[in-house]
């Protein structure tokens, strides 16, 4: 009977030891001889270092030493870009510590040593730094200007320009029966984990290793940059991942504490360990989301779109990061989002400020541009009398049309095509699931105190990115299997899934596959990481290709031992047999291992569609959803139990970015939500009513489980859903959201607005 734990819901099997309380994190390491880091970061925004003074900081008891940039031989190193290295980039990139100027509140400056986090966070307040104060720039509009540079050698606060093309925009609108431009704004949030970020570093002087815990995301790529840094060979680091509490794209980039924590350890010849409070998570750790764009849409009067053109504005913060420029990338390039837009020019200007610079967050650029789009449609709609789904339908691109080329990019030549699906299928899926038709004609009403609106908007979620990812399997002294992946765990349930995979592969019993270890750089030759909604696509095909090596080798090991052909070496649950009936068991070949890898250049494209059905208090600004639907085809589930659970996860920090969550800065840079109580973030009691939907009708082409990311579908479209949701609850006092998030005082002063308009 053949196996088919793929498409069960299992449960997951890492959830035994987090909810007993046995996960271990990077904090819980405690060697013998530790030192704890603190990091004593800038309160200025923009000026330059004159003078730096640790002495008074040396005297406290307890404290070891004070690393500054004058410690480290030639100056501090530079981070460099993982994702789109551009050369324009270079001038922008961050040295790991400050050491002539500050460009954020937060920004490194020393790094302080000492028997306890207490002891080290006294001396911080000793040490003496003079700072020649510069003028802050607070937002992309005064960057625009030049009048105070983030960096004077490329002359300019603008890093790049990301140029999306598709046919010929300006012609189009020059003819076009219809247009309409507006300028909408998403604001500054990121992706707060419950466990915020920490490093742990060894170093053994007499074999010259040098051993990094904490690591998540990208280890591999993340030790060659630490290698070249530190002045070590690549395979003289290991990088460790431990358990994570949440990734979100934030975590496990490459930040200035992954080298002063290693350069600390062995600078000293002991064990370092820095744990980020939460502080220096809602400052340092990096941010996203913060564009302003100004597009034009051009349409035929039954709705049909013919073009997009326009201007996204992205507030990079202070440094162009690892994986910085992705947010204005994928912002131009998707701003089309699902629909069929023949004509598409979109320039994405990434501007310096002096904010804490930009990561990837999930759904990077799409969020924004799902916002930007969406938001548009629903006013074209209004405008030429179109029914809002109707205008949907028309323009969303067929399955016959797939693959379906979309806009390019450049200068990084960048160029992408939708794999394939339904869309109008999941559409109308959502719509006849949440009931369209009925609810429909609550639209604007009021009852009961509170105006209904109701919403439904279209998305697609790019996975898969490659070139590569690695597992290996290996044969233990029990007879059970353990599988290594070269892709990380940030959440995702890896090790669920890619035992789902391999003991279908193997045709084994789940429990047989022991154990499933993952990220850490000692597992495989190789591996890339977690990103890009990529791990179960690549990684759990590559556990395909390692598992047809893996049989191959036994057979040909179980030849030798039963003298007889590979070709007749039979492979059961614990042994392997031969001709006759002769078998052995599988812990005869224990150490036994063997390794594969998928290589794939083209990415995954799911899709669907939310719903939202809301009420809002005019006279409170305040939202409460009544139902809230995400219908997503993801080609392929392993394990539809965790996918329902990541779209409804994701949905929720979506409607935290489109509701509550808010980074803000003064105009002197300013770091101004500092804490919890300024920062909000949804609790379970604040969107009750959300529900998810996973489709499976169009398997991806380009893998051979047929699967596609799906960790991201449901925050995508959530700003989108929920603004024009609010819209139309508020449509009798002619309220238009044109930003995020949709905070209560925000709403009040639309009402405001609208009912002094209707006065005049």
């Amino acid at each position: 009977m053949k196996n088919t734990f793929i498409g069960s819901p299992v449960e997951r099997r890492e959830d035994l030891r987090f909810l007993r309380g046995r996960g271990t994190y990077v904090d819980d390491l405690a060697p013998e001889n530790l030192l704890h880091a603190v990091i004593l970061r800038s309160s200025v925004a923009h000026g330059r270092i004159t003078s730096i003074d640790a002495s008074a900081a040396l005297q406290v008891p307890g404290v070891h030493s004070v690393i500054t940039a004058k410690d480290m031989p030639g100056g501090p190193p530079i981070i460099p870009m993982r994702l789109q290295p551009l050369p324009e980039f270079k001038p922008f990139e961050q040295p790991v510590i400050a050491h002539t100027k500050l460009r954020y509140v937060g920004e490194p400056i020393a790094v302080v040593l000492a028997s306890s986090i207490a002891i080290g966070e006294d001396a911080l307040e000793k040490i003496a730094v003079e700072i020649e104060p510069i003028p802050a720039v607070a937002n992309w509009e005064v960057a625009a200007r030049n009048q105070s540079l983030l960096f004077e050698e490329p002359g300019t606060n603008r890093s790049l320009v990301f140029h999306a093309r598709k046919g010929d925009a300006d012609a189009v609108f020059r003819d076009a029966p219809y247009t309409r431009r507006e300028r909408l704004r998403t604001g500054r949030h990121y992706g707060l984990t419950m466990e915020p970020r920490g490093v742990m570093a060894e170093w053994d002087a007499g074999s010259g290793k040098l051993i990094v815990s904490g690591a998540a995301k990208v280890p591999f790529f993340n030790r060659r940059i630490l290698a070249k840094q530190i002045g070590l060979p690549e395979d003289a680091i290991e990088m460790v991942e431990n358990d994570v509490g949440g990734g979100y794209g934030a975590r496990g980039e490459f930040y200035s504490e992954d080298f002063l924590i290693p350069f600390a350890a062995r600078q000293v010849n002991r064990p370092v360990k820095w744990i980020e409070d939460r502080r220096e998570n809602l400052m340092a750790m990096n941010h996203a989301r913060e564009s302003e764009a100004d597009i034009e849409i051009a349409c035929a009067r039954d709705g049909t779109i013919l073009g997009l053109r326009g201007e996204v504005h992205t507030d990079m913060g202070a440094y162009m990061r690892t994986n910085g420029a992705v947010g204005a990338r994928n912002v131009a390039q998707f701003l089309a989002g699902p629909y069929r837009v023949p004509h598409v020019s979109i320039d994405s200007s990434l501007w310096m400020t002096n904010k804490t610079p930009v990561g990837t967050y999930r759904g990077p650029g799409r969020f924004e541009a799902n916002f930007f789009l969406e938001r548009l449609l629903d006013i074209v709609a209004d405008d030429l009398g179109v029914d809002r789904v109707d205008l949907r339908r028309r323009n969303l691109v067929s399955s016959s049309e797939m693959p379906y080329a979309i806009a390019s990019v450049q200068p990084t030549d960048a160029k992408d095509e939708y794999d394939s699906g339904d869309y109008r299928a999941a559409l109308e899926r959502c719509l006849t699931e949440f009931r369209w038709d009925d609810k429909a004609k609550l639209q604007g009403a009021l009852i009961d105190g509170r105006y209904h609106g109701l919403a439904v908007v279209c998305f697609i979620e790019g996975g898969a990115a490659g070139p590569k990812e690695t597992a290996r399997l290996a044969v233990n002294e029990d007879g059970t299997i353990s599988l290594y992946m070269g892709t990380s765990s940030v959440g995702q349930g890896v090790e669920t899934v890619f035992a789902q995979i391999a003991a279908d592969a193997l045709e084994i019993p789940m429990d047989r596959i022991r154990h499933v270890y993952h990220g850490s750089t000692t597992y495989v030759s190789d591996g890339y990481g977690a990103y890009h909604s990529r791990s179960t696509v690549m990684g759990g095909s590559a556990v395909l290709d390692a598992a047809a090596n893996f049989q191959a080798a036994i057979r040909d090991a179980g030849a030798k031992r039963l003298g007889c052909d590979p070709s007749a070496i039979g492979i059961a649950e614990d042994k392997f047999t031969g001709p006759g009936g002769n078998s052995l068991p599988l812990a005869e070949l224990a150490g036994l291992s063997a390794e594969g890898a998928f290589l794939n250049k083209r990415h995954t494209y799911s899709y669907g569609a939310h719903a939202a059905h809301v009420t809002v208090d005019a006279k409170l600004g305040q939202v409460q959803i009544v139902d809230y639907l995400v219908v997503q085809d993801v080609g392929r589930a392993v394990n539809p139990l965790m996918l329902r659970g990541q779209v409804i996860g994701s949905l929720v920090q979506g409607l935290g970015g489109a509701m509550l969550e808010h980074l803000q800065y003064d105009e002197q840079g300013q770091f101004l939500t500092g804490s919890l109580a300024d920062y909000l973030l949804p609790t379970a009691t604040d969107f009750p009513n959300v529900r998810c939907i996973v489709l499976e009708d169009h398997p991806s082409p380009i893998n051979p489980l047929g699967a596609k990311g799906a960790g991201e579908g449901g925050i995508i479209a959530a700003g989108g859903a929920m603004a024009n949701a609010v819209a139309n609850a508020l449509r009798s006092f002619g309220a238009q959201p044109r930003q995020l998030p949709l905070t209560p005082t925000y709403l009040w002063e639309l009402v405001q607005a609208g009912q002094r308009e209707a006065a005049e």
